[in-house]
């Protein structure tokens, strides 16, 4: 694999039915009011955005999602990225007690000229700086979903 070619997988809960959690995923444009790395969601087409993000390292990623799969019954939603990351994310929502198990799955290759001259020593920190971010995430979307949505 490419250095500048990255796989990841988090795996959050969230007390909420899968429906729910469903709904608030496949929003792109809520993204900014429960997570905070993700700082703009411009909507540029009906099933996509531009989602601009920064996490604890100094550099921006700026890129959009469009959705090529939205199942609500299969629990599955999935976008093709284009611009600073390329690649495909997904998002496979199940229920889990009276809750719902939410499983992210991103690969990627990294297009930023600087972080790809960067790629051999910037990996473990890149790595880094997505954990935290998706930790970030989690905690976000349970806020936002105790709150009933309102961020």
């Amino acid at each position: 694999m490419p250095l500048n070619s990255y796989r990841f997988r988090s795996v959050w809960s969230v007390d909420c039915p899968p429906e729910r959690a469903f709904e608030v995923l496949a929003d792109l444009g809520s993204y900014p009011s429960w997570w905070r790395e993700v700082r703009d969601a411009r909507q540029v087409a009906e099933q996509a955005a531009e989602l601009r993000c920064r996490s604890v390292l100094p550099y921006e990623l700026v890129f959009q999602a469009h959705h090529n799969a939205r199942e609500p019954e299969a629990g599955l939603l999935r976008a093709d990225l284009v611009g600073d990351l390329d690649g495909t994310v997904s998002w496979r929502i199940s229920g889990a007690g009276a809750g719902s198990r939410l499983v992210y799955d991103q690969e990627v290759v990294v297009r930023k000229p600087l972080l790809r001259r960067l790629a051999l020593l910037g990996r473990p920190l890149l790595k880094a700086n997505h954990e935290l971010m998706m930790r970030s995430g989690q905690r976000g979307l349970r806020a936002y979903l105790a709150a009933g949505g309102v961020g």
